[in-house]
Order: structure tokens, then sequence, then C-alpha cells
């Protein structure tokens, strides 16, 4: 079976450190990538410096509230850009605002998911990522030799 690689782009210690966790838990073959800010997204999509030679992602987990550019930001460079506007882009953030749900969903994000604030639920919606986007969805990369 291939290892799904999963690119996080959250800036948030604990919230890396509990999504590395649900993913771990969820006990799937999975390479975890983590940036912390917009602009290190890009490059490492780009795989430019310092991210040359990386793999590029099945999967993105991007939050809105980024340093340097903001997940919107990269949002609509990725699906703007030929070679990575494939890539399911799960916009997986704090916020819960109509406009963010909007605009993330006008930039063709594939899906908009407000973190829980519980340590359970958050966990749980992890492994219902997994459930979906994992082992039930094919990926573009799945298709790939």
């Amino acid at each position: 079976m291939r290892r799904t690689h999963i690119l996080l782009v959250e800036d948030n210690e604990g919230d890396i450190l509990l999504t590395r966790e649900a993913l771990e838990e969820a006990n799937f073959e999975h390479i975890l990538s983590v940036v912390k800010d917009g602009k290190d997204a890009i490059q490492f999509l780009l795989q430019v410096d310092p991210f040359e030679g990386v793999k590029r992602p099945d999967l993105v987990l991007l939050d809105i509230n980024l340093p340097k550019k903001s997940g919107h930001e990269v949002l609509q460079f990725i699906k703007s850009t030929e070679e990575i506007k494939h890539i399911p882009v799960i916009m997986l953030t704090t916020s819960s605002s109509n406009a963010d749900i909007l605009k993330a969903y006008k930039s063709h994000a594939n899906c908009f998911i407000t973190k829980p604030v519980d340590v359970e639920d958050f966990m749980n919606t992890v492994s219902m990522i997994d459930r979906f986007w994992i082992r039930t969805a094919v990926l573009p990369s799945s298709m790939q030799p």
C-alpha cells in the first residue's frame, strides 16, 4: 500500500502535536510534513529552496491564520498553479466565519473544517479526515505511476 503524503500548514505547536498524534492513532501509512507559515508552504509545494527534492504532498491541511502569507493566499496560489492545483486542500482552521468559509470555497478549497476546541473532538475530526480523504476518496496522486 502506498504511503499518503500530507502537508500540514500550521503555526500552532499544540495543533501540530494533536494532528500528528491523531494521524498516528488513525494507523495508516503516511508521511507528515509540516511547515509553519504560508511562504514556506508555497516554497514546499514548488519544491524550491529550502525544499528542493521534497515529494509533493497528496493532500494539504491548511490553516487560515498563518504568518507571512495567509491560508487564503496559499489556497489561491495552489488552485491557480497548474502543476499543483489538483492537490486536494482541506481548510482546517479555528475560524467559523461565514466570510472565511465562502472565500475558501470560492478559491476552490476541497473542504472546510472548523477545528473543534475539545481535544477528543479534534482527534475524532482528524480521524474522519483519514476515513474519507485517505481510505475512501481516490486522490489524484494514487493514479500516478
